[in-house]
C-alpha cells in the first residue's frame, strides 16, 4: 500500500518523501555491534521509565548497549523534563523517531509526522498535533538538542552474536511506516513486502516502535526472520497493566523475567517489561497535561489503564 506523501493539507496523516529509506538502504549501514541491546521505543518523556531502564542495565551480567529507536520525546514539554530526558537519552545510541524529526527546521505541514492510517480518528490525530505543537515551542528554547536531532539517523545496523538487527521507528521502508503492527504483520497479503525487506536490508531481525502497541512476530524468509515491535517503553502495553516494553536482544539469558520471547541464531530476543513508579509519572504528566488538555483526552486512560490491547494480540502462538 503505498504511503501518502502530497498532502499537506493532512497534517499527522502524512509521510515526507524525506522518511522514505527503503530497505535496501540498511544493508549500507555500518554495522555496531553489542553483547546486550536494550530497543527502547516511545518513551515519551517518561523519566521514571528511563530510571527503571537504567536499574535493568545495571543488573545484567555484563555491559549493555540501549538504543532508543525514536520518540523518547512527547509529553515532556517542560523545559526541565526536555532537557532531563534528552540530556540522558542522547547519551546512548539514538534514531530519530516522527516525534523528533519533526521538532526542528523541517516540522510544519507534516503535524506530528505520524501518518496515521484511516482506522485512526480524527480527533486523535488533531491532539497529537496540538502536543506536537508544544514540544516544538520546548525544543525551540534548546536550540543545542535540536541541533543534535537535526542530524540524527532514520535507522540503525547492529549485530549481536550472528544475529544480523536493523533497527528502524516505523517499518523497513519508512520512519512513519506502520507494516510492523500486529495486524499488517499477520496479513498474508504482506508475505511478499516482508520477504523482500528482510532480503534488501540483510537482517535477521527488525526491532521497531512506533505504532505504539507491541508485537512480536516470527517468519520464514530464506531461513527463519523476526519482527520485534516493543510498543511503548514509556506507557502501558496492555489491558490493566502498567508497564512499558523494551525488546532486549542478548548472547546472554535475561537476568529479567521476559513477558515473551524468542530465540535465533543462539541468541535471546525478549520482551521485557518496564515496571516503573506509576504515580510520579502520572503526577509528571498531569503537571504538565491536566484534565480537558490534549493529551490527557488521548492518553489519560491508557496511562492508567491501559490500552484495549492484550498479550494475546501481541504475541501470536509458535
Amino acid at each position: 500500500m503505498p504511503i501518502p506523501v502530497d498532502s499537506a493539507a493532512r497534517p499527522g496523516r502524512t509521510c515526507p518523501l524525506r522518511y522514505r529509506y527503503g530497505a535496501a538502504a540498511i544493508a549500507t549501514l555500518p554495522e555496531q555491534s553489542a553483547s546486550t541491546l536494550y530497543v527502547i521505543g516511545g518513551l515519551y518523556g517518561n523519566l521514571p521509565a528511563l530510571d527503571a531502564i537504567e536499574d535493568m542495565a545495571r543488573a545484567e551480567p555484563g555491559p549493555v548497549t540501549l538504543c532508543f529507536n525514536g520518540d523518547f520525546n512527547w509529553f515532556n514539554v517542560d523545559d526541565a523534563g526536555f532537557r532531563a530526558i534528552n540530556e540522558r537519552v542522547l547519551c546512548h545510541s539514538f534514531i530519530a523517531g516522527n516525534v523528533e524529526a519533526e521538532l526542528g527546521a523541517h516540522g510544519g505541514d507534516t503535524g506530528c509526522g505520524c501518518a496515521y492510517p484511516d482506522s485512526v480518528d480524527d480527533a486523535v490525530v488533531e491532539r497529537s498535533n496540538l502536543i506536537h505543537a508544544r514540544l516544538q515551542a520546548a525544543a525551540a528554547r534548546h536550540p543545542d538538542i535540536l541541533a543534535r536531532f537535526e542530524k540524527s539517523a532514520l535507522a540503525a545496523r547492529w549485530r549481536v552474536g550472528d544475529l544480523r538487527i536493523g533497527v528502524v521507528h516505523g517499518d523497513a521502508d519508512s520512519l512513519a511506516g506502520w507494516r510492523f503492527d500486529a495486524a499488517r504483520l499477520d496479513d498474508p497479503a504482506e508475505r511478499d513486502w516482508q520477504a523482500a525487506a528482510f532480503a534488501a536490508a540483510e537482517v535477521d531481525l527488525f526491532a521497531s516502535s512506533h505504532t505504539c502497541l507491541p508485537a512480536l512476530r516470527r517468519f520464514k524468509h530464506r531461513g527463519p526472520r523476526l519482527v520485534a515491535n516493543n510498543g511503548a517503553a514509556g506507557m502501558p502495553n496492555f489491558r490493566g497493566e502498567r508497564r512499558g516494553l523494551l525488546t532486549r536482544i542478548s548472547v546472554h539469558a535475561s537476568p529479567h523475567e521476559p513477558i515473551d520471547g524468542q530465540r535465533m541464531h543462539g541468541i535471546h530476543v525478549d520482551a521485557l517489561a518496564i515496571c516503573y513508579d506509576h504515580a510520579a509519572w502520572l503526577a509528571s504528566f498531569l503537571a504538565n497535561w491536566p484534565e480537558g488538555s490534549p493529551a490527557w483526552l488521548s492518553y489519560f486512560r491508557r496511562i492508567v489503564d491501559g490500552p484495549d490491547y492484550a498479550r494475546s494480540d501481541a504475541f501470536a502462538p509458535g
